[in-house]
């Protein structure tokens, strides 16, 4: 089993099953991925979109319909999960209630013939990167959900896998605990500097963790990026919605704003960043509801609005407001009555001009 890698590689992986009525459906489709030594990479999407599938790919518990996947020069989807030598991190923890913390570690070593005094020093080394020293003894159900997902992440990591593969591991954990376990997630893998593959449908996990982000809807990879370049730049209207693109409206193309585009609906002109290949009058702009704010009457790129409804959150308010162009959703600062008139400005940056629909 290698303990590190250069290039972990995905070519053309495609997988499908037969469904009730008998007929093909394909949860994933011709997936190409390049994954570097040391990468905290994230699978983020809905549910179906077939990033789990492609965890378990990865892992050797789904096999492949077409494609292959290379760890360096090694071809090993045609290798059984245990000669694959990962770890995992399951949503459910998957613990031994019976067993201790420091045994539950330690399992993975002692069926691989580890010595049982080189089994427990190890198992007590990643006790201490997770920082649960003195839970040693303690069964799994004296320990909260945080703890629990620590001893599983210990669990994964004492075996030295090349590669760390997680399954939405936050998502049985309350708020609060969510974000304290993901700044910890990211601090042992920067610790460990092994390769980490993180199944998430949560966008701040995603964008707060990972080097890179691939966001996948029915089986297709939809954009490989920073998660700057997908937060501020989707690709398309689908990563764009995903990632918070809450308004997404339809335009009429007008022409070149210097860099930007400018386009027009219901009397309101506004100026945009054109999105990848623009060749037709009907385009659909996409709004993010944190990126607007109050406006002037001699402000560009803004309109005036009329509230509908109001959701307060302390410092600023959820609007649902009736523009010209139809109704939006946005996110500024005060509070705010129903049938009151505001107007509203957006970054001409912000706002992103796409090719298509926007139903």
């Amino acid at each position: 089993m290698k303990h590190t890698f250069e290039q972990l590689r995905l070519d053309a992986v495609c997988r499908s099953f037969t469904n009730a009525q008998g007929a093909q459906v394909a949860a994933l489709s011709g997936l190409d991925l390049d994954i570097r030594r040391g990468e905290f990479i994230a699978l983020l999407g809905p549910s179906g979109c077939g990033k789990s599938t492609a965890l378990n790919c990865i892992a050797g518990l789904q096999p492949l319909t077409s494609g292959g996947i290379w760890l360096d020069d090694e071809r090993i989807d045609v290798l059984p999960p245990e000669r694959r030598g990962f770890g995992m991190v399951f949503q459910n923890y998957a613990l031994f209630p019976h067993m201790s913390v420091l045994d539950n570690v330690g399992f993975g070593l002692k069926m691989r013939g580890v010595p049982r005094q080189e089994t427990r020093k190890r198992a007590q080394e990643a006790l201490e990167l997770v920082q649960l020293v003195g839970h040693e003894g303690k069964l799994p159900g004296q320990l909260s959900g945080g703890q629990q997902q620590r001893v599983a992440i210990a669990r994964a990591i004492v075996i030295e896998p090349p590669l760390v593969l997680m399954d939405e591991p936050l998502s049985n954990l309350d708020t609060k605990l969510r974000i304290e376990m993901r700044a910890e997630i990211r601090r042992i893998h920067t610790q460990l500097e092994r390769a980490t593959i993180y199944v998430t449908h949560d966008q701040d996990e995603a964008l707060s963790m990972a080097d890179r982000i691939v966001v996948m809807k029915e089986g297709v990879v939809q954009q490989v990026a920073s998660p700057k370049e997908v937060y501020t730049r989707p690709r398309n209207l689908h990563v764009a919605r995903f990632m918070g693109y809450r308004n997404v409206l339809p335009f009429t193309l007008e022409g070149m704003a210097g860099e930007h585009v400018a386009v027009a609906a219901s009397g309101v002109r506004l100026t945009g960043v054109p999105m990848a290949g623009i060749d037709r009058k009907d385009v659909a702009v996409a709004l993010r509801p944190d990126d607007f704010a109050r406006a002037g009457a001699a402000d560009d790129n803004a309109f005036d609005a009329t509230v509908e409804t109001v959701e307060y959150g302390g410092r600023d308010s959820l609007i649902r407001a009736v523009a010209p162009f139809g109704k939006i959703w946005a996110r500024v600062a005060g509070e705010f009555g129903e049938g009151e008139r505001l107007r509203l400005r957006i970054p001409p940056e912000r706002t992103l001009i796409y090719a298509g629909e926007a139903a």
